[in-house]
């Protein structure tokens, strides 16, 4: 049978353009591939670099005066201080609560907490039944999925969202970090304090009116000798190097100041050698405030290497004021768990490269729920102001360019605690005046800030005119955000 295989022979000029052709191709090839390559890149490159970057640093229990940057001689607080002078100081910066998880909650959602119906730190175990007058108004006890976070809005518009530190706005089950917007979660935990802030940080809390023990597990990895502080530090170095070609989030959110009082012992040692009259707050104390001034410095110098400073958007603040144990809010009046200047009036400090003149001082009244509109702003979305009802966007008061239209701020604390000079009521700040409501005696008591940061002037009896009018403005306040009232407790014994 013949070969009908039909055979194809290449003569010089065939085989040269055979030869061209496939080198061209291989070529071409190559070409694409490499452009490809550099189009990704360039365009990653691109999209991180058309919106800032995010950081949220937030301090647990750092008191208004714990910085150098606003007045404190005996804390060393270089890396905070550096990012004052770098942007703009808030010296009217509040607290959304006088206690913790109210803030979170605020910062969180945008909302003031007694609109969010959660006013009470989680969980609290404070109430008696038979010792205080009025029951506490009702709280959730975990911050509502429904609630749309800034963590949440950030990914929606391409954010790589990490959350490292203090949770404390839920249980495990469905109301962590990781339900709540954020990619990474680091050492978030139901849990208001950990254990120890050596490794491997676990411990016991004793629940007040339970009588039952609660068991602190260890929150992130580590080894022996080990810092809490400095482990988050490390984790937040690492989010930033992983997500550098890329738009990120980052919530930086301590644990310290928080009790247990612990800090590293060689930084301990040498606040141990300061005259005790001259201390602002136990030694162990300031090492940690020390410490969580060594984070910021790490992270700032992390973006600073990777060239990601000048790009970054940058806010330091506190979620309550100073715990009494721990360090004097002088010249405020009380502290942590109360509703004078010393419990809700905090550190605020915003860094924006090129829209904020380094060494800026501002007076305005700003609070927790500002960060969530201002970083929506910043980051080019629309504002959202269905979620971030009670927050204003302080684009224009960092870039000098405007003002806010906010006449009052407001606060509800419907609840008891065992802190100083705490007790259940209401506060209405209308510009430089004040009034607060306690709420088991009915009693208003009025000061001017500008003249009494102290608080120690009650004016109410000479100025009952404005008495009324703060007060009415309170009232009507609690009655727009359904602020969940106390009401007579039918169990209480008169002792």
């Amino acid at each position: 049978m013949p070969n009908t295989t039909k055979r194809v022979y290449f003569g010089p000029d065939s085989l040269n353009v055979h030869l061209l052709h496939t080198i061209a191709t291989l070529i071409l090839t190559v070409l694409w591939s490499d452009l490809s390559t550099y189009a990704c890149i360039y365009a990653s490159e691109s999209n991180a670099k058309s919106v800032p970057n995010i950081v949220l640093i937030l301090a647990d229990d750092l008191g208004w005066k714990d910085l150098g940057c606003y007045g404190s001689d005996y804390y060393q607080t270089p890396n905070i201080d550096r990012l004052a002078d770098e942007g703009v100081r808030f010296t009217n910066g509040y607290a959304a609560c006088n206690v913790c998880s109210p803030t979170r909650a605020a910062i969180m959602t945008g909302k003031y907490p007694a609109r969010l119906l959660l006013t009470q730190w989680l969980p609290s175990g404070r109430w008696s039944p038979t010792k205080n007058k009025l029951r506490e108004g009702r709280y959730l006890s975990n911050l509502p999925l429904e609630e749309v976070t800034i963590a949440e809005a950030l990914r929606e518009a391409g954010y790589r969202t990490a959350f490292m530190g203090k949770w404390h706005l839920g249980t495990k089950t469905y109301y962590y970090p990781e339900h709540q917007g954020f990619d990474i979660n680091v050492a978030g935990r139901d849990y208001g304090a950990p254990g120890s802030y050596f490794y491997p940080f676990t411990g016991s809390w004793q629940i007040p009116t339970a009588g039952k023990t609660l068991y602190k597990e260890t929150p992130l990895p580590g080894k022996e000798g080990d810092y809490l502080v400095d482990r988050l530090a490390e984790e937040a170095e690492a989010f930033i190097r992983d997500n550098a070609d890329q738009p990120f989030f980052l919530m930086l959110s301590h644990y310290a100041v928080h009790t247990p009082l612990q800090g590293k012992p060689d930084k301990t040692s040498r606040y141990d050698q300061v005259v005790e009259n001259n201390r602002q707050g136990p030694p162990a104390y300031a090492a940690m405030v020390e410490s969580v001034d060594e984070s910021v410095g790490r992270v700032m110098r992390t973006l600073q290497e990777l060239k990601l400073d000048d790009h970054t958007l940058v806010i330091f603040t506190s979620d309550n004021g100073g715990f009494a144990k721990a360090t004097n809010n002088a010249p405020l009046r009380a502290n942590k768990g109360s509703n004078y200047e010393g419990g809700i009036r905090v550190p605020v400090i915003v860094k924006w490269p090129g829209k904020v003149n380094p060494r800026s001082v501002s007076h305005k009244p700003v609070i927790s729920t500002d960060f969530y509109p201002t970083i929506l702003a910043v980051t080019g979305q629309e504002l959202r102001p269905h979620q971030h009802v009670d927050g204003k966007n302080l684009v224009p008061i960092l870039t000098g360019n405007g003002s806010l239209d906010r006449d009052a701020l407001y606060w509800h604390y419907p609840h008891y605690n065992q802190h100083p000079q705490s007790f259940p009521s209401g506060v209405i700040r209308a510009g430089d005046w004040k009034l607060i409501e306690a709420f088991e005696t009915g009693e208003l008591s009025l000061y001017n800030l500008a003249s009494d940061i102290g608080e120690s002037n009650d004016l109410s009896d000479k100025e009952p005119a404005k008495v009324a009018e703060l007060h009415a403005k309170l009232k009507s306040w609690r009655v727009q955000v359904g602020a969940d009232p106390m009401t007579p407790n039918l169990q209480y014994d008169g002792k």
